[in-house]
């Protein structure tokens, strides 16, 4: 039910991905590594970025998570599969300040927290799907260091996972390096798009052919005539 036999994503990868928007991450990863959109930080600009260290509990029960608090490094982002539990609470401020003093990068929880207050206005990131002032019990096993299922997505230990006010994202470990470079060439292209609106050049390069393998564009019309369609009918 432990496990502690993992890799974990390099700190070097960690610090580059920490400078990437969720956004940008999730794009690269083929759109597939995102968190169910519950899945939300408690209060707006807090970011998180770190190896997951998994943890499942049964629903209301938080045992494996006290013991997490002790086995994780500092470093590590607790990503906990709470079976989207929103009737108890699974952590507060006390865990969490715990947490924080373990040095780790923050908390993803498939459930539920308390303390609101106190969390929205601390420092340590916390992502959650619910709030509910009932206590758990401390009773039940679970697994620590194994692959869980948090907001719909597989997260295997050691996997990178980053947090922002667009939600979460999961990197599987064996291609965060060529995320990175994807992500990258991800910024630089949209930073040239960017410059491109700000200097009025407002139609996409690719959207002509898009439209037309889409069957929205007919025949042999360009997207050129359509604009000047769409002109010369505004101006009549």
């Amino acid at each position: 039910m432990i496990n502690s036999a993992f890799s974990r994503v390099s700190k070097r990868h960690v610090e580059q991905a920490s400078r990437v928007a969720c956004s940008i991450l999730a794009d690269v990863s083929g759109r597939r590594g995102s968190l169910d959109g519950r899945i939300k930080s408690l209060a707006p600009s807090m970011k998180l970025c770190g190896p997951a260290f998994t943890v499942e509990v049964r629903p209301g029960d938080n045992l494996m998570i006290h013991a997490a608090l002790v086995l994780a490094q500092p470093g590590d982002v607790l990503v906990i599969d709470g079976k989207g539990c929103s009737t108890a609470a699974l952590m507060g401020e006390l865990m969490c300040a715990h947490a924080q003093a373990a040095g780790l990068a923050g908390v993803v929880i498939d459930g539920s927290v308390r303390d609101l207050h106190e969390l929205k206005n601390g420092t340590l990131p916390v992502f959650a799907c619910a709030s509910n002032p009932n206590g758990p019990t401390r009773q039940l096993a679970g697994r620590i260091g194994q692959p869980v299922s948090v907001g719909g997505v597989a997260v295997q230990p050691g996997d990178l996972v980053a947090g922002d006010d667009d939600g979460v994202v999961v990197l599987p470990a064996a291609g965060v390096v060529q995320a990175l470079r994807d992500a990258e060439k991800k910024v630089d292209s949209e930073l040239r798009r960017m410059t491109d609106i700000s200097e009025g050049r407002l139609v996409y390069g690719w959207l002509e052919q898009a439209l037309k393998e889409a069957g929205a564009l007919p025949g042999e019309a360009s997207l050129e005539q359509l604009i000047a369609r769409f002109g010369a009918d505004e101006g009549g």
